[in-house]
């Protein structure tokens, strides 16, 4: 079995780096271009670089390797131990913000790496306080139909990540992948699938 989706977490001296993507298409190809971005970023990571410059050069590196409609949308970002988080996203869907008093949507910001060799990729800055989580995922989450064509969508997925507060990420994780079991039940799903859960625990 191959993905197109992306997902990594790289550590450094002070923080963290986090990745979570979707590469347009499927199947081989998409798994390749894939594993191409792994690499890219596996690179660049090593040179501490700021989060614009870091993805601003693997968005020219994956342009200059890759053919006109070949592009991933992509969630990066960096965590401190103290709370601070700095997400730069392209073009992928909005991370959700989860804490005691609600869940926030943050907007999907930036065109898709590839589109175009030099971009703007704008950063939106978090502090989370202990117990707060992020849930990230791709669209093989969200555009999940049932039976009846009725599909997920964003403000089902928001609904689930408030109902998981405050359990631990991995009961998160099951608890949005089984709503996602049941709500599809009888429906095979053909896309990929990847999800995130991260909470600040200092």
């Amino acid at each position: 079995m191959v993905s197109g989706d992306y997902f990594d977490l790289i550590e450094n001296e002070d923080s963290f780096l986090f990745l979570l993507g979707d590469v347009a298409g499927k199947g081989v190809a998409a798994s390749m271009l894939m594993s191409h971005l792994h690499a890219t970023f596996r690179t660049l990571a090593s040179q501490n670089l700021p989060l614009t410059q870091l993805v601003g050069h693997a968005n020219r590196l994956f342009c200059e390797s890759t053919t006109a409609g070949q592009y991933v949308t992509l969630v990066v970002g960096r965590a401190w131990p103290d709370g601070r988080w700095s997400t730069p996203a392209a073009g992928h869907l909005p991370l959700l913000h989860a804490s005691p008093t609600g869940v926030t949507s943050g907007q999907a910001t930036g065109v898709p790496l590839g589109m175009f060799c030099t971009t703007d990729f704008p950063v939106c800055h978090l502090k989370l306080e202990p117990g707060d989580s992020l849930f990230l995922y791709t669209d093989g989450l969200s555009e999940v139909f049932n039976t009846k064509g009725g599909r997920v969508g964003l403000r089902r997925v928001e609904a689930s990540s408030r109902a998981t507060l405050p359990r631990v990420p991995s009961k998160c994780s099951l608890r949005g992948l089984s709503e996602v079991r049941d709500f599809s039940a009888g429906v095979k799903r053909t896309d990929d699938l990847t999800l995130l859960v991260m909470q600040h625990s200092n």
